[in-house]
């Protein structure tokens, strides 16, 4: 099979309005490297692997907070729930502290941790991968937590929680969902 090239160049613009048609949770991923505390919002964050235990998540070349992730351990990424908007909201945009203000604790491997999180995963770094315009940090599992409430989800550039669709059966951990 080949797959040939398009025959004209992609506009960034249009990829990132067809890209947010594909809905995603929202969480913020936060670290710190000895100096500094760093936390943004994030929707690229994925699980990788179950065995072993590894998640993804993707970060600008040109963000500011990007020295301090990479000089850090690790990272915690704190997945939001649907009345924690003002959280991510505030993590998205710039302040020179982001955690003052912001209830936290240095959680089980000195990474802060978001009170209130629907899930929550401390991560030691294990690798980190170039891919075009951003950074991919793979993190190993250290810890997990979570709870039942409503996720806070993000699509078409807005925040939305998600509607339970009548006779809709839960999907156990581990089912097939290719069959």
């Amino acid at each position: 099979m080949t797959v040939h090239a398009a025959p004209t160049a992609i506009d960034p613009r249009e990829l990132r309005a067809a890209m947010s048609r594909f809905a995603t949770g929202v969480a913020v991923v936060t670290t710190f490297d000895g100096e500094k505390r760093e936390g943004l919002t994030v929707n690229s964050f994925s699980s990788l692997s179950l065995d072993p235990p590894l998640v993804v998540w993707s970060l600008r070349k040109n963000a500011s907070s990007l020295a301090t992730f990479q000089r850090a351990a690790g990272f915690a990424v704190n997945v939001l729930c649907a009345d924690r908007r003002d959280l991510s909201r505030h993590f998205a945009t710039p302040h020179p502290d982001k955690f003052l203000g912001v209830e936290y604790d240095d959680g089980g491997f000195g990474f802060p941790v978001l009170s209130g999180n629907l899930a929550l995963f401390e991560c030691r770094k294990s690798q980190v991968v170039e891919g075009g315009d951003h950074l991919m940090f793979i993190g190993e599992v250290l810890r997990v937590t979570y709870r039942d409430d409503v996720p806070l989800i993000f699509s078409g550039g807005r925040y939305c929680t998600p509607l339970a669709i009548p006779g809709n059966v839960r999907v156990e951990s581990g089912a097939d969902l290719t069959k």
